[in-house]
C-alpha cells in the first residue's frame, strides 16, 4: 500500500483535485483521476479488503459527527454532549457506525499478508508498522500543542479548548490498542495455523466472564478496575478472526456461523440480559458497551465481520468500477489522517460559531431532539469539506520522510514533547 500510495497520490491526491475546475470540467477531471488510478492498481490489489477497510475507516468521523454534539456555556465556552441522552431511539443508529470490528477484522487480514511478505526480521517489521502509525499521531497533538496558546490568546476560552483536546485525543486510544495488537500477529498467526478460526473463542469467553462479575451478583465486590480486563481480548477478538481468514481459515461455513452466532448472542445480551443499547458511550449513562469493550461489542463484531466475508467477492466486483474504486484507494491512503484530523474538522465549523453572538442549529444548539439531529445532518458536508482541506497539509505527517533525511530525528524529539504536553492538557493534568 506505501508503494502503491506514492504512485496513487502523484496522480490524486487528497479530494482528487476536485478544485479543478467546475461543471462538466470537474467531472471530466475526476473521471481522468479515476481512471489513471485504475490503469495503476497493481492486479493482485484485494479490492474488497481495501474496501471494508474505507468503509469502517469513514464510519468513525461519521459516528463522531452526528452523534457528538456541544452546549454553550455563558461566557460562549463549548463542551460536550450528545444526543444519545436526549433521543434514545438514536441507539440502533450506533450499531450501524460502530465498525471497528470490521476495521480490527481487515487490520488482522492485512497484517498476517503483509507479516507472510516480509524480508527483514519479525522485529524490523513490527517497527515499520509502529513508525506508520505513531507518525501521524505525534503530528496531529504537536500542531494542536502550538495552536493551543495561539487560539487562546485570540480569545478562544479555555473550556472550548479544553473541550477540542478531548475530542482530538478522544479517537487516538484506537492507535494504541491496535498498536498492542499489531505487535501480537505473530503469536495470532500460530494460534489461527492451529484453531482456525476458534482461536478466537477464548478471547470472547474471557470477555464474557469479566462481564459476569462486573455485572453479575458480584457486582459489589468486584472492583472497578477489573473492566480493564476486557480492553486486550475485547478487540483483539476480531483481529485473531482476520488473521484466520488470512489465513484462509475460515471459509462461508464459518462466516455463516459468526454472522448467525453473533446476531443471536446481540439479541440475547440485549433483550435478556439488559445490555446498553448503544455501542458508544452516553453522557450520565451507569453502564457503556464501549470502554472497555463488553460482550455486545464483540457480538456485533462476530456478526460483522461473518457478513464481511460472506459479501466479499460481491464486493470485490463491485469494486471494479474505476469510479467507485477511486475514492477508496484515497480513503485508504489517508486513512490516518482521517482518523486523527476528522474532529479538528468539526471543531473547526463549532469554534467560529461559538463567537456568532448566538446558537447555531445543529452547531452549537444542545442536542436536546429530532430537530437537532436533522441540524447536525445538513452540516456534516460542511465538515466532510473542511476535513479534505485540512487532510491536504495534515496528510505529510502520514508520509513517510525521504531516507537520510537531516533533521527528522530532532524534529520527531520536539514533537514528542510537544504531543507529551498536549496529551497532558487533553487529560487534565495540565
Amino acid at each position: 500500500m506505501r508503494r502503491f500510495g506514492r504512485t496513487i497520490f502523484r496522480a490524486a491526491p487528497v479530494g482528487a483535485r476536485a478544485g479543478a475546475g467546475a461543471g462538466a470540467g470537474a467531472g471530466a477531471a475526476l473521471r481522468r483521476a479515476a481512471d489513471r488510478i485504475e490503469r495503476r492498481t497493481p492486479a493482485h490489489r484485494d479490492r474488497a479488503v481495501d474496501g471494508l477497510r474505507a468503509l469502517a475507516l469513514l464510519a468513525v468521523p461519521t459516528g463522531h459527527w452526528l452523534l457528538g454534539g456541544f452546549t454553550l456555556d455563558a461566557e460562549g465556552g463549548l463542551h460536550n454532549a450528545s444526543p444519545l441522552s436526549a433521543v434514545g431511539a438514536l441507539a440502533p443508529a450506533s450499531w450501524v457506525l460502530q465498525m471497528l470490528g470490521v476495521f480490527f477484522l481487515v487490520g488482522g487480514y492485512a497484517s498476517v499478508l503483509s507479516f507472510r511478505r516480509r524480508t527483514g526480521s519479525t522485529g524490523a517489521w513490527l517497527k515499520g508498522r509502529m513508525v506508520r502509525l505513531g507518525r501521524p499521531v505525534l503530528g496531529v497533538t504537536a500542531v494542536w500543542a502550538l495552536a493551543a496558546p495561539v487560539l487562546y490568546a485570540a480569545g478562544v476560552p479555555e473550556a472550548t479548548l479544553r473541550t477540542g483536546a478531548t475530542l482530538v485525543v478522544q479517537p487516538l486510544w484506537f492507535v494504541g490498542v491496535y498498536a498492542v495488537v499489531t505487535a501480537l500477529t505473530p503469536y495470532c498467526v500460530r494460534a489461527a495455523g492451529r484453531l482456525g478460526g476458534w482461536a478466537a473463542a477464548p478471547l470472547l469467553v474471557s470477555v464474557a466472564v469479566v462481564d459476569f462479575l462486573r455485572y453479575g451478583p458480584f457486582a459489589g465486590s468486584v472492583p472497578s478496575w477489573l473492566s480493564v480486563l476486557n480492553v486486550l481480548p475485547g478487540w483483539l477478538f476480531a483481529y485473531q478472526l482476520g488473521v484466520a481468514w488470512g489465513e484462509r481459515r475460515i471459509g462461508r461455513r464459518g462466516a455463516w456461523l459468526l454472522l448467525a452466532g453473533g446476531a443471536a448472542l446481540f439479541a440475547v445480551l440485549l433483550v435478556v440480559f439488559h445490555y446498553p443499547a448503544s455501542m458508544v458511550g452516553v453522557p450520565g449513562a451507569a453502564r457503556t458497551n464501549s470502554h472497555p469493550p463488553s460482550l455486545l461489542v464483540l457480538a456485533l463484531a462476530s456478526a460483522q465481520s461473518g457478513a464481511a466475508i460472506l459479501l466479499r467477492d460481491r464486493l470485490a466486483r463491485l469494486l471494479e468500477r474505476p469510479a467507485l474504486w477511486a475514492p477508496v484507494v484515497v480513503v485508504n491512503l489517508s486513512a490516518m489522517t482521517v482518523l486523527c484530523w476528522h474532529q479538528t474538522a468539526m471543531l473547526a465549523a463549532a469554534v467560529p460559531a461559538s463567537f456568532s453572538g448566538g446558537a447555531v442549529a445543529g452547531l452549537t444548539t444542545a442536542p436536546d431532539g429530532p430537530g437537532w439531529i436533522a441540524a447536525r445532518v445538513v452540516w456534516l458536508p460542511v465538515f466532510a469539506v473542511l476535513l479534505v482541506g485540512i487532510a491536504r497539509y495534515a496528510r505529510r505527517f502520514e508520509v513517510a520522510p525521504a531516507p537520510g533525511r537531516r533533521g527528522s530525528a530532532a524534529r520527531g524529539a520536539v514533537a514528542g514533547v510537544l504531543a507529551a504536553g498536549f496529551g497532558a492538557f487533553a487529560l487534565g493534568l495540565a
